[in-house]
């Protein structure tokens, strides 16, 4: 077994999750990542591998509680306990709230909100008895603007960090720092999408009058993980180019 430190990053099979691990993996951890089916794993183990056989990668829904708590299990039995935890895995079911069903809201809860729960209250307590680590939480600048179309994206990011200042409070002792990192708008697949018009509005709208690049977010990931950091918990820093100075 290696001896590098072991990164666990959710959700990490493209945009921002894997350039999360591809940087945690340049900075010397050994990275396990998650993807939500074996397609998308065996995809995910070949990239990660390509920069070495320590990296690895597991199927993990976490909004499914059962598949979670099997899943970590299997996680500690093969690698070990993390010492970085990164949960980045979410999704998104907009719509206006007149027309957003019960189910779509359940959904993105479950998942953004309750699905980190489930992989802190199964990762906590191993990372306690080993009295160091650090969980970094992947918001978003919705969870402090609120976006039209996205009560439930929103609602879950708000609790998102309201729960890391709050596990922060608990286990800040045991030098356990639990910290958000809240992107703004990121060039990815899914914002290469959007019409020129709508790309527009959203630059007028950041002083840095461009949209950030996923590796913003990983350096503030990385950061957060790193030495550093070690005096830093309970915040949430946000990467949105000005977008939003609160």
């Amino acid at each position: 077994m290696s001896d590098k430190k072991l990164a666990l990053v959710t959700g990490a099979s493209r945009g921002i999750g894997f350039a999360i691990a591809q940087r945690l993996i340049a900075d010397g951890y050994r990275v396990i990542g998650t993807a939500t089916s074996e397609s998308g794993v065996d995809k995910l183990r070949a990239s990660l591998q390509e920069s070495g056989l320590e990296h690895d990668a597991l199927v993990l829904n976490i909004g499914d509680s059962e598949q979670t708590t099997e899943a970590l299990a299997k996680l500690q039995s093969d690698f070990g306990v993390p010492f970085v935890v990164v949960n980045n895995a979410g999704i998104t079911r907009d719509n206006l709230f007149l027309r957003l069903n019960e189910d779509d809201w359940n959904n993105v809860i479950n998942t953004n909100l309750t699905g980190v729960f489930r992989v802190c209250k199964a990762l906590s307590k191993p990372m306690l008895k080993q009295k160091a680590g650090s969980i970094i939480n992947i918001s978003s600048i919705i969870g402090t603007t609120g976006n039209a179309g996205q009560a439930n994206y929103a609602a879950a990011k708000a609790g998102l960090e309201g729960f890391t200042r709050s596990l922060a409070q608990e286990i800040a002792s045991r030098n356990i720092t639990v910290n958000c990192v809240a992107p703004g708008f990121i060039q990815t697949d899914m914002t290469d999408v959007l019409p020129e018009t709508q790309k527009e509005a959203i630059l007028a709208t950041i002083p840095g009058k461009r949209f950030g690049h996923v590796e913003d977010i990983a350096g503030a990931v990385a950061f957060l993980a790193g030495e550093d950091a070690r005096y830093i918990t309970g915040q949430t820093i946000h990467v949105n180019g000005g977008m939003n100075m609160g």
